[in-house]
């Protein structure tokens, strides 16, 4: 099985979207604005904790975000069904 490497270009479009700034997608996630920004351009891989907060965040699939699919719309989670 091949693996492609982390989307980090969809954690970027997900911010603009929705008209964010890394300033607060980093204060929600508890990390510094550099530490976001690296995320953005994929000098810094993004451990599973915030992979995680992201897709919750963003209302979207640890899958999108990691590209193993383009349907942004997520899995039912625990207690929402």
């Amino acid at each position: 099985m091949k693996l492609e490497p982390l989307r980090y270009e969809r954690i970027r479009a997900l911010r603009l979207d929705r008209d964010l700034t890394q300033e607060a997608v980093a204060a929600f996630l508890h990390v510094k604005q550099n530490t976001y920004s690296q995320y953005e351009t994929g000098t810094l891989n993004y451990p599973l904790e915030v992979v995680a907060a992201l897709a919750v965040f963003y209302g979207t699939s640890v899958d999108y975000l990691l590209g193993l699919t383009d349907e942004k719309a997520p899995y039912p989670r625990r207690g929402e069904r």
